[in-house]
C-alpha cells in the first residue's frame, strides 16, 4: 500500500513539473470545464455538440488523466494528499450492510478540435479507459474473525447471499462531426456525433447467487454446510498470454495483440438562447454568447466483447461435505493462482462447468442533460444531470456504469484563468464538494475535498490533470462594412 501510494503521489508531481514547463496552454468526469464554453476537446465527451461553441478555431488536449472511486467496503486510514504514506493503513469495515465498490478511469492523448469553420467543426483522438463496479448483499462482518464457521455463525439471517462485479478497460481511438443546425436572432441549435473504435484490452466479471448454507446440531457442534446457490466467474482469454519469464513490454503488446475490436457512438445536441440585449453595428454581441445554454447527449451506446479465458468457471449444486471445516482446511492450504482455485472449488461442487466462446461488457451508457447560466463578472453555474441506461449485473446483460447522477458547478471563468467548485450527488448516495482550478493550459482538479483535508476518505472520491493547448487568438469576425460612413474623396 505505502509503495503504491508513493507511486501516485511521485507521478502527480513529476506531471505537474512537466506542466509548469510548458509555455503555452473532456468534460467526462472533468466536471469543473462540463458546460462550459472553454472546454474545448475535453468537453466532447460530455456532449459531442458542445465543441461548436468554443472561442478557439482550434485547440490540443496533449495530456489528460482522471480517477475516481468510491467503496465503502474498506478504510484507508492516516493519509490524505497532504500528508505522507509511510503510516497509511488499510482495513476492511465492520458491520452488517451491503458493501459496493466504483471505480473509473480515464487517460486522453492528443485529443483535438478544428473548426472547419465557424458552423462546422471535427474533433478526434485516443483515450484508455477503465471502470469496475461490484455490489454484495447485507452480510456481516468483523476482523475477530477467525474461520468459515464463525463467519457463517454471524451471518444467520443473511442468506441467501448475492455479488456482482464486473470491470472492463479498453482503448478507443474516436473522431467527432458537429455543425449549427439552425441559427436566427433568438438562438442556435447544434448537433454533434461521435464514432469510436474500441480494442477491450481487459474484461472479468464474478457473479454469486442465491448462495445458502444448512445449519447441523447446537451450541459449539453446530455445523454449517453448504447447501444451494450458483457462482460464475469469467476473465478475457488474452490474460492467459501473460508470462512470468517475458518482459512487462512484450506482455502489454501481446494483450494488446489478442483484444477484440468493438464499435460506440456518442450522440448531442445544444441550444444556445441567444442575450436579447439591444446591440449596435459597431459592436456587435460575441458570435457565441448566450443567455442559457441546453445540451442533452447519449454517450457510450457500445460494448466490448471478450474471449472467456481458461480458467473462466461455472459451479453449482455443492456437494454433502462441504462443510464449514472442510472449507477452512481447503482454503487455508493458500491458493497460489486461479487453477489452483478451480480444483479446490471442483472438490465441493457436483456442476463445475469451463466457460468457452465470448461474453459481452456493456460500455457506461448514460442520458447527460446539462444547463449553463451565465451570471456577471465572469461567473456562471452549470447543472449536469446523469441518467444510466445499462442495469444490473445479472445473467448475460453485463455492464459497467457512471457513478454521477447531479452535479452543481458554480465556476469563475476567464480564457487564461478559472476557478470551480463542482458538488456532485453520486450514485451511492453520497455527496461530495470539490474543486479545481485553470491557470492558462493547466487544469488541476479534485473530486472530493476530504481527500485533502481528511484522513480517512481517500477511498471516496479522486480527481484529475489536463494540459491543454489553445489557439493564440479567437476567430477573427469580419466587420460589415456597409453601415460605415463613406471615405472622404481625394478629388
Amino acid at each position: 500500500m505505502v509503495n503504491h501510494f508513493r507511486t501516485i503521489k511521485c507521478m502527480v508531481l513529476f506531471l505537474l513539473a512537466g506542466v509548469f514547463s510548458v509555455h503555452s496552454v473532456h468534460g467526462q468526469n472533468y466536471h469543473a470545464v462540463e458546460g462550459s464554453p472553454f472546454a474545448g476537446s475535453l468537453g466532447v465527451a460530455n456532449n459531442p455538440a458542445s465543441i461548436v461553441s468554443s472561442p478557439y478555431p482550434w485547440d490540443i488536449t496533449v495530456f489528460s488523466f482522471q480517477l475516481k472511486n468510491s467503496t465503502n467496503a474498506v478504510t484507508i486510514s492516516n493519509y490524505s494528499l497532504l500528508s505522507g504514506v509511510d503510516s497509511s493503513r488499510y482495513a476492511f469495515n465492520n458491520g452488517n450492510s451491503a458493501r459496493f465498490f466504483n471505480f473509473n478511469f480515464n487517460i486522453h492523448l492528443l485529443n483535438a478540435t478544428v473548426a472547419i469553420n465557424r458552423r462546422h467543426w471535427i474533433a478526434f483522438g485516443a483515450n484508455v479507459r477503465g471502470y469496475g463496479i461490484g455490489s454484495t448483499g447485507r452480510f456481516n462482518y468483523n476482523d475477530s474473525l477467525n474461520s468459515i464457521h464463525d463467519f457463517f455463525t454471524i451471518n444467520k439471517g443473511d442468506f441467501p447471499f448475492q455479488a456482482n462485479v464486473a470491470s472492463s478497460a479498453w482503448i478507443e481511438l474516436f473522431a467527432t462531426y458537429a455543425q449549427t443546425i439552425r441559427d436566427d436572432e433568438y438562438g442556435r441549435l447544434n448537433a454533434g456525433v461521435t464514432l469510436k473504435a474500441m480494442r477491450g484490452i481487459s474484461g472479468g466479471f464474478v457473479q454469486l447467487k442465491d448462495a445458502s448454507v444448512t445449519e447441523t446440531g447446537t451450541g459449539a457442534q453446530t455445523i454449517y454446510t453448504l447447501h444451494g446457490g450458483t457462482g460464475k466467474y469469467g476473465y478475457s482469454s488474452n490474460y492467459d498470454l501473460w508470462q512470468k519469464d517475458r518482459s512487462t513490454s512484450q506482455n502489454v503488446k501481446d494483450l494488446l495483440v489478442n483484444s477484440r475490436g468493438g464499435l460506440a457512438i456518442d450522440l448531442g445536441a445544444e441550444y444556445l438562447v441567444k442575450t436579447q440585449a439591444v446591440t449596435n453595428y459597431s459592436s456587435p454581441a460575441p458570435y457565441n454568447e448566450y443567455e442559457w445554454k441546453f445540451g442533452v447527449s447519449l454517450l457510450d451506446i457500445g460494448q466490448n466483447t471478450f474471449r472467456y479465458g481458461t480458467q473462466s468457471r461455472f459451479a453449482s449444486d455443492p456437494k454433502p461435505t462441504a462443510a464449514d471445516a472442510v472449507l477452512d482446511a481447503k482454503f487455508r492450504k493458500g491458493i497460489q493462482s486461479l487453477a489452483g482455485f478451480n480444483d479446490t472449488v471442483n472438490t465441493l461442487v457436483n456442476n463445475f462447468q469451463t466457460l468457452t466462446g465470448f461474453f459481452n461488457i456493456r460500455n457506461p451508457a448514460r442520458l447527460v442533460i446539462n444547463v449553463d447560466k451565465p451570471l456577471q463578472d465572469n461567473f456562471s453555474v452549470n447543472a449536469n444531470y446523469s441518467l444510466n441506461l445499462t442495469g444490473s449485473n445479472k445473467g448475460k446483460n453485463l455492464s459497467v456504469q457512471e457513478m454521477n447522477v447531479l452535479i452543481l458547478t458554480p465556476r469563475w471563468e476567464t480564457r487564461r484563468w478559472g476557478f470551480y467548485l463542482p458538488i456532485q450527488y453520486t450514485t451511492e448516495r453520497k455527496l461530495w464538494i470539490g474543486g479545481a482550478f485553470k491557470v492558462g493550459p493547466l487544469l488541476l482538479g479534485i473530486h472530493n475535498w476530504a481527500n485533502v483535508f481528511s484522513k480517512s476518505s481517500t477511498q471516496n472520491g479522486g480527481g484529475y490533470i489536463a494540459l491543454v493547448i489553445r489557439s493564440g487568438g479567437g476567430f477573427a469576425d469580419k466587420v460589415d462594412k456597409q453601415y460605415d460612413c463613406p471615405k472622404e474623396s481625394r478629388y
